[in-house]
């Protein structure tokens, strides 16, 4: 029998609360309307939740209002990015446990993340940095729902939402990712479209940005020209919403009138398109099988995983797209014809 320890002496530093919606989810558009509704299903279940998104969408704040929706909204919600805490993954999320514990179930302890989420969520920013030893710590955790707090099994009750980009599938399919721990994780999946799909939704993306910047730097309200969120709208941004985010705080820096225009918007485009410093990873033939990677994924994500249309585009036949795309580990589970 598993023990249940005293709600109050878990309650982590770092609960975190979130009141209003996140602004990844603002925008009118059938991409973001299906993700709010997928959020709505999952704010009703208990089951751990993935959030497949490219870099720089903001999914912390979309595991946050998950939370918030949930049934249990003042409970712990203990965030941990993957990424930067990459040196100490162990320590921070199972602690040092003090005893040997059950030797059938894994051993925590009482000052680790996943002790502290206890009753509330843990939610795992970049999930896919997890070296493979934690990996496996942590499916044990998830499939068992208990472990061993100084030598006595307790039930690990937490809500488990994990974040990762959407090479996952690859890295699952090619055993980089631990597949019982993905599967587990996929339990219940959103996917976040990006900004370049959601054109429409920019707008309102960026009015929100900018009134909630202009809030936290206290400045006085300003505004965008119909034909600044045009031109706004008009862009990639393949950095997403962080993207977005940099460029108008670059705007609220340089220029002081109540009113956006497009030429106040123009050098801080230029500069954001400033290109990143080269740095070398890898032989030849390694970074082609990258680019060959991912592009092909790219080019089936932009026609909706129609494999006829991406072979299309790539100029090769059909058999030889999907012989490239097993070769290159991406994942076919989601191909439509």
């Amino acid at each position: 029998m598993h023990e249940t320890l005293p709600f109050a002496s878990r309650r982590p530093a770092e609960m975190v609360r979130t009141m209003e919606r996140a602004v990844e989810l603002a925008g009118q558009s059938l991409a973001i309307a299906r993700v709010n509704e997928l959020l709505r299903h999952a704010s009703a279940i208990e089951s751990a939740v993935l959030l497949v998104a490219e870099q720089g969408a903001d999914v912390a704040s979309v595991a946050r209002e998950l939370h918030e929706r949930s049934r249990q909204p003042g409970a712990p919600f203990i965030s941990v990015d993957c990424t930067r805490e990459s040196a100490r993954l162990d320590l921070l999320l199972f602690g040092a446990p003090t005893s040997e514990g059950d030797v059938h179930i894994e051993s925590v302890a009482s000052d680790g993340r996943i002790a502290a989420a206890r009753g509330g969520t843990l939610f795992l920013q970049d999930v896919g940095d997890l070296p493979a030893s934690v990996q496996a710590k942590l499916a044990r955790v998830v499939r068992d729902g208990e472990a061993s707090i100084d030598g006595r099994p307790v039930a690990m009750d937490f809500r488990l939402i994990a974040s990762a980009t959407p090479v996952i599938d690859g890295d699952a399919h090619a055993r980089r990712f631990r597949v019982d721990l993905y599967r587990r994780l996929s339990t219940c999946r959103i996917d976040l479209p990006p900004l370049r799909n959601r054109p429409e939704d920019v707008p309102a993306l960026a009015t929100r940005l900018l009134e909630d910047l202009c809030e936290a730097q206290h400045v006085a309200p300003r505004a965008f020209t119909q034909a600044a969120l045009a031109l706004l709208s008009a862009l990639s941004w393949p950095g997403n919403l962080s993207q977005l985010q940099r460029v108008i705080e670059r705007v609220l820096a340089d220029v002081a009138t109540d009113v956006i225009q497009v030429e106040h918007l123009l050098p801080s485009l230029q500069l954001d398109r400033a290109p990143a410093p080269f740095v070398p990873a890898g032989n030849l033939r390694e970074a082609r099988l990258r680019f060959e990677r991912d592009y092909i994924a790219a080019v089936l994500q932009h026609h909706g995983w129609r494999m006829a249309d991406a072979a299309k585009t790539l100029g090769i036949q059909r058999p030889n797209l999907y012989r490239k795309a097993r070769q290159l580990g991406i994942m076919l589970t989601r191909i439509a014809e």
